[in-house]
């Protein structure tokens, strides 16, 4: 496995204009917000119990942020915590759906916008895993965190 640092070097060769910066900031956040609703409305077997699709994603993509980092971890505890409760606030209601799809669509049109000002492609085109490098990389640019 690589290392953290390495995945977050690679991933930042890409997203260099600050226009990109600034677009990957909110919208790699609320692309995980959107998928994290998408996943809660598929149906999930009845031996899941109170589990769904969300939460069993969530616990093995956390597996993988602690293999990675434990500060990260912890980081994203409440960022993915928070996105968790937002996601189960909008399961009461009948905009669950509606919102992780416009969401999910509006977030990835800005994202494309910013990666053809960058004039590169993104990063998870060469690697799938770079789609959970990116939230630890807005983390430790928002929290200015250093290594």
């Amino acid at each position: 496995m690589r290392s953290l640092n390495s995945m977050l070097d690679e991933y930042a060769l890409s997203h260099q204009n600050p226009f990109n910066k600034t677009i990957h900031k909110f919208c790699v956040p609320t692309i995980m917000f959107s998928m994290l609703g998408l996943l809660w409305l598929i149906p999930a077997p009845k031996l899941m119990g109170e589990f769904n699709w969300a939460t069993i994603v969530t616990i093995f993509v956390m597996l993988y942020y602690l293999a990675l980092s434990r500060k990260y971890f912890i980081f994203m505890i409440p960022v993915i915590g928070s996105m968790y409760v937002g996601n189960h606030f909008l399961a009461q209601t009948n905009y669950l759906i509606s919102a992780s799809i416009i969401v999910f669509i509006i977030s990835w049109v800005f994202q494309f916008w910013g990666h053809k000002v960058e004039g590169k492609k993104p990063s998870f085109a060469k690697d799938l895993l770079f789609l959970l490098i990116g939230p630890i990389w807005v983390v430790k640019a928002v929290f200015k965190i250093n290594d």
